[in-house]
């Protein structure tokens, strides 16, 4: 009844808006509108609106999933961090008790979605734009599915099956009701399905993309070597070989370790031989990272608290120089007050240490750290522990720690997960690298909090994926919600 509701009211949008050049009928996950008269016309008429319309597509991580949400969702749903602040929707993310009417779950959808959206109308009319020559075409393309590849790569690891959408809709008929139906009202494709296309934007990329760039903030190869890496690490079952031989590619790039680690967060330094992908923000209201301001300051609680957990792996460890770059402590006595800290002693995160309204603090989101650490889990995994134990180590000498005393597969695997995590704290990755590990359930499960109580977790299966949002499932009769929700 719901799917031939949806297509009577289709005709009848159709029928009252013939004479209009534009309906405004948006595909559901995709801010594309429908024009009657598109075949007719060309989308971009000139080299100058192709390139404007791929500008458009970058400026999308400079939006709010990229500023903020995604390191929520990487680290406030890991042990790394609390949620803080007073959002009730971060709350759930961090306490795992999602429902599907949460306000992020249902903005980050729209946002990725609409950030497909826009990479679809770029990859697919590159070609027909005059004035372009074809080399710079397929870098277009290249960068465009690139950007697809990398928010699908999150949608998938968010979501689990995802609607697969690689195409907008230009002309509407009720001859092409059969074609555009499931466009406007996808169902959700498999995982498998997404991660085939997954790779098959990135390797695009890696052969067509440009060697270098004005800055780290565009794609290049480099950067879709370091995705393909990543994404055979997170696949099931994961491809080692196929990690070890894209990290190789990423190394063999012209990239290395910056001297000292905390050049990587004191702003001298951007765009540095370290760094793969960097948002770059200029500090203007036009380019500025807010999103810098919701991790630290006293004039409000601030998101994404360090957690008591962490604290106590770099002590542990006795890490302390990834930890005062990454961990500030202050006094925040009369102005709130938390469950997890004390008021004189209050960590904030410190990578992001410029925390003005229009800050000019860039965010690293792919760099060559990461790389080593995921082929020495690679190397480990294939048997060659001595292999994986130097690259951690190489990690290790940077910041005056001894060699991993790991010796054999098994406490390789956990040397490399906790070199990880004190190495990429506070980065977006954690969540993602419990989950691909298979350590998600067991870890979340046994995290304490101050004095060593538990926090009282109790993660399963189906808390791994989040709930299809409610509004999405109320407009598409298609989508069917994740168990559990």
């Amino acid at each position: 009844m719901k799917k031939n509701s949806f297509i009577l009211i289709l005709l009848l949008v159709i029928s009252l808006t013939a004479c209009e050049k534009f309906l405004d009928i948006k595909p559901v996950s995709q801010g594309i509108m429908i024009d009657e008269n598109q075949t007719t016309e060309l989308i971009f008429k000139n080299a100058s609106e192709l390139e404007a319309a791929l500008m458009g597509v970058y400026d999308d991580f400079r939006n709010e999933y990229f500023e903020l949400d995604y390191f929520v969702n990487g680290d406030a749903q890991s042990d790394d961090c609390y949620a803080g602040a007073d959002n009730p929707a971060n709350f759930q993310i961090d306490e795992f008790s999602i429902d599907a009417t949460n306000t992020n779950v249902s903005r980050d959808w729209r946002y990725l979605y609409g950030t497909i959206g826009k990479a679809n109308l770029v990859f697919n009319n590159a070609d027909s734009t005059p004035g372009v020559d074809a080399a710079r075409k397929q870098q277009i393309k290249a960068e465009a599915a690139w950007i697809r590849a990398f928010v699908y790569f999150q949608a998938v690891q968010l979501w689990g099956d995802v609607p697969l959408q690689l195409k907008e809709i230009t002309t509407v008929s009720y001859d092409l009701l059969p074609v555009i139906y499931p466009q406007m009202f996808p169902t959700r494709a498999p995982v498998a399905d997404v991660y085939q296309q997954i790779i098959s934007d990135f390797e695009l990329a890696a052969a067509h993309a440009p060697a270098t760039a004005a800055h780290k903030g565009y794609v290049t190869k480099g950067a879709a070597n370091a995705m393909l890496a990543k994404v055979y690490a997170t696949i099931e079952p994961h491809q080692w070989d196929k990690v070890n031989q894209y990290c190789d590619a990423v190394i063999g790039g012209g990239y290395s370790l910056l001297p000292e680690y905390d050049m990587l967060w004191d702003n001298l330094h951007e765009n540095s031989a370290e760094a793969i992908f960097e948002i770059n923000y200029e500090g203007t209201p036009q380019s500025g990272n807010w999103g810098a301001s919701m991790f630290r300051g006293l004039d409000w609680k601030k998101f994404n608290t360090p957690s008591n957990d962490l604290v106590a792996a770099f002590d542990a460890e006795g890490d302390q120089i990834r930890k005062e770059s990454s961990i500030i402590f202050l006094d925040v006595t009369g102005k709130w007050s938390d469950a997890y800290w004390p008021q004189a002693n209050f960590p904030f995160i410190n990578k992001y240490r410029i925390f003005t309204g229009s800050s000019p603090q860039n965010y690293i989101f792919l760099r060559l750290a990461d790389i080593l650490l995921l082929k020495a889990e690679a190397l480990n995994e294939n048997g060659d522990v001595a292999g994986a134990a130097a690259l951690v180590n190489q990690i290790r000498a940077r910041v005056n720690l001894a060699p991993t005393p790991a010796a054999d597969k098994a406490a390789m695997k956990l040397a490399i997960e906790k070199e990880r995590r004190l190495e990429l704290a506070f980065e977006g990755h954690r969540w993602y690298d419990l989950k691909r590990t298979g350590r998600a359930i067991e870890v979340m499960n046994a995290v304490r909090g101050p004095n060593g109580t538990s926090l009282g977790y109790m993660v399963n299966e189906n808390k791994l994926f989040w709930p299809i949002p409610q509004s999405e499932i109320d407009n598409n009769a298609e989508l069917i919600q994740n168990e559990g929700y």
